[in-house]
């Protein structure tokens, strides 16, 4: 992956996006049981044009689950697997044999997009106790796309405002596996801002 050197706005905002996913990791290990945990990936501010090659999100057909921050316009939180994880993440939580040449089922769908519910709510709870206001997600929905799109699509209104756009990152373990699922977490500019006035005014949050 391309490595780029974290802003100082970026790495001063890591320890909060490390106790939001530490958050959202405990939720999804009620959730599967034990079997999946979060880890925070890296927190970048990138320049908007270059988000797609810095994120290596191509041409390839993707399964995501997306949630808006309804609170804050342009926030958007992303789960992003490809076919066969999220194949296989459905077939765990409902308890059946995964069959990746069928047609996704109403159920398959419904138990990702639970899955991205219990991950924002988490995330957005940890974020609030942060600013001391409610950050309220709105109700998952299943995409399938081509991620580069669905990204770009995300950050256009973000583009009238900034040529750089924040980009929290976390990946997802099966015990001591590593697998191919992501959590984007793009908060709009004014949800950037909002975080580091608190930062700012709370340094011993940071770290």
């Amino acid at each position: 992956m391309t490595t780029l050197t974290n802003s100082g706005r970026a790495a001063a905002l890591e320890s909060v996006f490390a106790a939001a996913t530490h958050e959202a990791s405990t939720a999804m290990c009620r959730w599967t049981n034990g079997q999946i945990r979060l880890s925070l990936d890296e927190v970048l501010e990138v320049p908007l044009d270059r988000v797609t090659q810095v994120l290596e999100l191509g041409d390839d057909l993707l399964t995501m689950v997306a949630l808006d921050l309804l609170s804050d316009s342009g926030t958007v939180i992303l789960l992003i697997f490809d076919e066969i994880n999220g194949r296989q993440l459905a077939s765990t939580l409902l308890r059946q044999p995964c069959n990746p040449d069928a047609e996704w089922s109403e159920l398959e769908k419904s138990a990702l997009t639970e899955t991205g519910n219990i991950l924002g709510c988490a995330y957005m709870n940890a974020l609030t106790r942060l600013l001391g206001r409610p950050l309220v997600p709105s109700p998952p929905y299943f995409i399938q796309d081509y991620g580069a799109s669905v990204v770009e699509q995300a950050l256009m209104s973000q583009a009238m405002e900034s040529d750089t756009v924040l980009v929290c990152r976390t990946g997802f373990h099966r015990r001591d596996e590593e697998l191919n699922w992501h959590v984007l977490f793009l908060p709009s500019v004014q949800l950037r801002q909002n975080l580091e006035r608190v930062m700012a005014r709370n340094p011993s949050q940071n770290g």
